[in-house]
C-alpha cells in the first residue's frame, strides 16, 4: 500500500510539473509571436534608386528574418514628415525608425556631421572601419543618447561627385558668390571660400537648380543624379567629391521602441543594417560608371575636374572647419580626436595597400 501511495503521489507531482512547463512554454511562445508594427520615415523621395530603395530593402529583410514579427512600413520624404524633420520625429516617438544622413542634423548637433562625412576625410571603407572597429559607433550612440535615439550605419554611396554647375570653375574666384546646395561641413567650407551654401532636401534640388534659385548643387553621383535628371538643369559636372568622400547614411531607432524589442529582434536590426550598409555601396559601385557614360555620351554632359588650386584652397579651409567642429564641447572633442587619429593611422597603411595598388594598376 505504501508503494502504491508513493507511485500515485509521484504521478500527481509529475502532472503538476508538466502543466507548469506547458504553461511557461505557451507564455514564452506567445511573447515570441508578438508582432511589432513600426513606421520608418526617411529623408529620401520614395523608391529613389539607391538612397530611397535602401530603407525598403532594410524593412523587407527584417520582415523575412523575423518571420513577420517586425513589420516596418516605409514612408518617403513628405509622406508623414518633411525630409529634414526625420530626426525630431523619431526622437519624439512619432515614428519608431528613420533613415537619413547625420549631417542634416548639424543645426541641432554640430558634431553629428562626423558620422556622415568630413571634407577630405575618410572614404567608405575607412568609415566602416572606424565605426565598427575603431570606437566610432560607440561615440555616435553617446552623441545621440540625449535625443532618445540609437543610430546604425545603414548605407554609403562611396566617393561622390563635386556636383553640377551652371558656370565653369576655373579658379577660387569662381566660388565667390556661388549659391550652391551643399549640406554639412562642406557647406561651411564653401561659405568661407566666398560661396553661399543652401540646404535643400533631394526632392527640391532639380527645381531650385532649373529656376536659378541656386547656381550649383551636389547630390550623390551619376547613378542618382541621372535619376534626378540634373543634367537637364546644368551642363558642367565636376569631380572629385572633396566634400563627401565616404558619406555614411544612418538608420535611427527611437530608444523606447528599441528597448521594447526582445534580444533576437534587436540583433536582427544590428545585422540587417550592416547588410544594407554594404549593399548600397555595392549598388553604387556597380551602377555609377554606366550612368556616367550615359550622361556624357548620350546627354552631352561636360565632365570637368576641379582645378588643383581650387582643391588646395578647399582642403586648407576644411582643416580649419573640421578642427573647429571638435571644439563645441568635451564629447565633440573626443569624436574629433577619434576620427582624425583613425584617419591618420588608416591612411598610413593604405599608402602601402589601397593607394599603392591603385597607382600600380
Amino acid at each position: 500500500m505504501k508503494n502504491i501511495s508513493l507511485i500515485i503521489i509521484a504521478m500527481i507531482l509529475a502532472s503538476c510539473s508538466g502543466e507548469g512547463s506547458q504553461s511557461s512554454s505557451t507564455s514564452a511562445s506567445t511573447a515570441d509571436a508578438k508582432v511589432y508594427r513600426w513606421k520608418m520615415i526617411t529623408t529620401w523621395p520614395k523608391n529613389l534608386p539607391g538612397l530611397g530603395t535602401a530603407p525598403e530593402r532594410l524593412a523587407q529583410k527584417l520582415r523575412v528574418m523575423s518571420a513577420g514579427r517586425l513589420d516596418i512600413k516605409v514612408y518617403g520624404a513628405g509622406e508623414l514628415v518633411g525630409a529634414l524633420g526625420v530626426f525630431e520625429a523619431v526622437s519624439e516617438g512619432a515614428a519608431q525608425m528613420g533613415h537619413g544622413a547625420a549631417y542634416y542634423w548639424r543645426g541641432k548637433i554640430p558634431a553629428a556631421a562626423f558620422f556622415a562625412t568630413v571634407p577630405f576625410g575618410m572614404n567608405a571603407q575607412e568609415m566602416n572601419g572606424w565605426l565598427h572597429y575603431g570606437g566610432g559607433l560607440e561615440l555616435w550612440r553617446e552623441l545621440y543618447a540625449p535625443f532618445n535615439l540609437v543610430p546604425f550605419a545603414a548605407g554609403n554611396s562611396g566617393v561622390q561627385m563635386a556636383g553640377w554647375f551652371n558656370k565653369e570653375i576655373n579658379s577660387v574666384e569662381d566660388l565667390k558668390g556661388l549659391k550652391m546646395r551643399i549640406p554639412g561641413l562642406g557647406g561651411e567650407v564653401l561659405a568661407r571660400a566666398g560661396g553661399t551654401p543652401v540646404v535643400l532636401p533631394g526632392g527640391e534640388i532639380f527645381t531650385a537648380l532649373q529656376t536659378g534659385v541656386i547656381d550649383a548643387t551636389e547630390w550623390v553621383g551619376p547613378y542618382n543624379d541621372l535619376a534626378f535628371s540634373l543634367h537637364t538643369a546644368a551642363k558642367y559636372y565636376y569631380y572629385p567629391g572633396w566634400h563627401e568622400p565616404g558619406p555614411t547614411l544612418e538608420a535611427m531607432v527611437n530608444k523606447e521602441a528599441w528597448d521594447s524589442l526582445p534580444a533576437d529582434l534587436q540583433m536582427m536590426i544590428e545585422v540587417a543594417t550592416k547588410a544594407i550598409n554594404e549593399d548600397m555601396l555595392s549598388e553604387f559601385t556597380a551602377r555609377n560608371n554606366a550612368a556616367l557614360v550615359t550622361l556624357v555620351e548620350e546627354h552631352g554632359v561636360q565632365l570637368r575636374r576641379l582645378p588643383d588650386d581650387v582643391l588646395a584652397k578647399l582642403k586648407d579651409i576644411s582643416k580649419e572647419v573640421v578642427a573647429e567642429a571638435g571644439l563645441e564641447n568635451e564629447l565633440a572633442g573626443r569624436i574629433y580626436n577619434s576620427y582624425t587619429s583613425f584617419q591618420q593611422d588608416v591612411a598610413k597603411y593604405h599608402s602601402y595597400s589601397e593607394q599603392a595598388y591603385l597607382n600600380a594598376r
